[in-house]
């Protein structure tokens, strides 16, 4: 059990820019990796020959900044993502502090995780657009730039497009947060002390077990998204949630029928 306590250190700026500077330099780091993956996920011919041929291919084809497709559009999107993260989260954590001003490890992921879900819906377009960028050939690009992306997604397929998966990213969110919650209740069983003893380097391991049990988990579901988001579809007048339902079934089909 925890106490909740606003830290009055930092402006709600300050924390904004850090969380963001933050974020664009890890992703930026890890951004080879996330092109790889969604590559991997949506069946492109660069992906049948494992991680180092993959970057060998893509760069042979495309150039080593191929590498980075899709980077400035996931550092631009973390600035509004945080911030509505941030505030989110001092909303939800209200929900599940007790009259002391406690709040236990699960009320804090569940607060964590309903603040993620705003966030990420809130910026949703923005993900599609990467995950566009980043499968298509950068020297013969469909897109050619993040503005360009969002109008051409908005007047060929409609607003709808642009929110194609996202009911993933809420339900993926439901298996993240229950192995983020897994983890985090057994680390001092892991460990043989109480969480409140553990070291900068032990919290980082305990960030990266919890981080990798969670995104497993919830793997799956990011896989059938970035396949919807892939999908191209004109304009047409059938119900929104119909055709949604029939995105979410041949998502999955598609991707049980390779395995």
């Amino acid at each position: 059990m925890a106490t909740w306590k606003r830290d009055s250190r930092l402006t709600a700026l300050q924390r904004l820019s850090c969380a963001g500077l933050a974020g664009a330099l890890s992703h930026s780091l890890t951004a080879p990796l996330e092109v790889f993956t969604v590559l991997a996920q949506v069946g492109t011919h660069h992906s049948r020959r494992g991680l180092w041929e993959t970057g060998r291919s893509l760069c042979k084809a495309e150039g080593i900044g191929a590498l980075w497709k899709g980077n400035l559009t996931a550092c631009l999107r973390l600035f509004p993502y945080s911030a509505l993260q941030l505030a989110s989260y001092r909303r939800f954590v209200l929900l599940f502090v007790d009259d002391l001003g406690h709040i236990s490890q699960w009320g804090s992921i569940m607060a964590g995780s309903l603040a993620g879900m705003v966030a990420a819906v809130a910026t949703y377009p923005t993900e599609v657009v990467k995950t566009r960028l980043i499968v298509q050939n950068r020297l013969e690009p469909s897109y050619k730039g993040i503005l360009h992306a969002l109008y051409m997604i908005y007047h060929q397929e409609g607003v709808a497009a642009l929110y194609r998966g996202v009911s993933l990213s809420v339900l993926g969110a439901i298996p993240f947060s229950i192995g983020s919650f897994l983890v985090y209740t057994h680390l001092d069983k892991i460990w043989g002390q109480p969480s409140i003893r553990f070291t900068p380097v032990q919290n980082f391991v305990n960030g990266c077990l919890a981080a990798g049990v969670a995104q497993s988990l919830s793997f799956p579901f990011e896989t059938v998204k970035r396949k919807m988001q892939r999908t191209k579809r004109l304009r047409v007048l059938a119900s929104h949630t119909t055709e949604g339902l029939i995105s979410i079934l041949q998502a999955w089909w598609t991707v049980l029928s390779k395995r």
